[in-house]
């Protein structure tokens, strides 16, 4: 049983950030992975920090999740948060077009913290099984993500849909920005 233990201690673990404006489904959207449960009540999120281990491409790897706080008050913090972080989920609510202009600037927060364009980050429209409502097109999402040449989806934590694979993906991003190839100098090997 020794080598388990040795395996266990290569596993690579990540630090990701939940960003997004007040209720689009962050908490929800992190919960509904990290417990498989969804949470109907909605109370603000000063911040909340979960951990869960996650299988990617047949890596085992650990999740550190800080599920942020949408309220404007809490933005100063927020550079806090991107200078911690090595990878984003930018969460908007697709049947709120307010909060999908709002994920704009929080993209431009993290480039200017960390200072670098190719920074891990995931689009993601959250609530599609609230397509009758539905404000913000697919075709809007796609688009900004192509824009900032980052994956894009639409998910519901309320059925599930789609939140398994965007924490795999967002690992799988990390995976590539943290490999060595020549100019990209990423910081996964100078986090103390």
């Amino acid at each position: 049983r020794k080598e388990l233990g040795v395996r266990s201690g290569a596993m690579r673990e990540y630090k990701v950030v939940v960003l997004g404006s007040g209720g689009v489904g962050k908490s929800a959207l992190t919960v509904q992975f990290v417990t498989g449960s969804f949470i109907e009540k909605y109370d603000p999120t000063i911040e909340d920090f979960y951990r869960k281990e996650i299988e990617v491409d047949s890596s085992p790897s650990v999740l550190e999740i800080l599920d942020t706080a949408g309220t404007e008050q809490f933005a100063s913090m927020r550079d806090l948060y991107i200078k911690n972080g090595q990878g984003f989920i930018l969460v908007y609510s697709l049947v709120n077009q307010q909060s999908f202009q709002d994920i704009k600037p929080m993209r431009d927060q993290i480039i200017r913290v960390k200072r670098y364009e190719k920074v891990p980050m995931i689009l993601v429209g959250n609530k599609v099984d609230l397509e009758g409502e539905r404000e913000v097109s697919y075709g809007e999402g796609k688009a900004l993500a192509e824009e900032w040449s980052c994956p894009f989806m639409e998910t519901s934590a309320k059925n599930k849909a789609s939140v398994d694979e965007l924490f795999a993906e967002i690992v799988r991003q990390m995976n590539y920005a943290s490999q060595p190839n020549g100019d990209d100098q990423c910081c996964s090997s100078c986090v103390i």
